[in-house]
């Protein structure tokens, strides 16, 4: 798997690295400023991974509503104040294989 850093430099491609799994793919897309894109990779995953991932973008969204829905299902409650450390944290926790918090 690649490094948070190598992930980061990946956002300059057009296309996300092959063999993403879905709630990395859905973060890169969300970066790039693809919010549909990135929701479509994870509107149907049933994943503690999707749905974490899930309700960050429906935070992104500004439906807050949603989002608790989401971080509910993901067995998560939201603690983070800004968008681009949730992101951050998903990505880093995503990468190392551990379910972010």
């Amino acid at each position: 798997m690649m490094t948070p850093n190598e992930f980061h430099a990946s956002l300059a491609s057009a296309e996300p690295p092959d063999a993403l799994p879905a709630p990395l793919a859905a973060l890169w897309w969300d970066k790039k400023g693809d919010w549909t894109r990135a929701h479509a990779l994870v509107d149907e995953l049933d994943s503690t991974e999707g749905m974490a991932v899930h309700a960050y973008l429906h935070r992104r969204e500004g439906s807050l509503s949603n989002a608790d829905y989401w971080y509910s299902r993901a067995g998560r409650i939201f603690y983070r104040s800004a968008l681009d450390e949730e992101w951050a944290a998903l990505v880093e926790g995503l990468l190392q294989g551990s379910s972010p918090r």
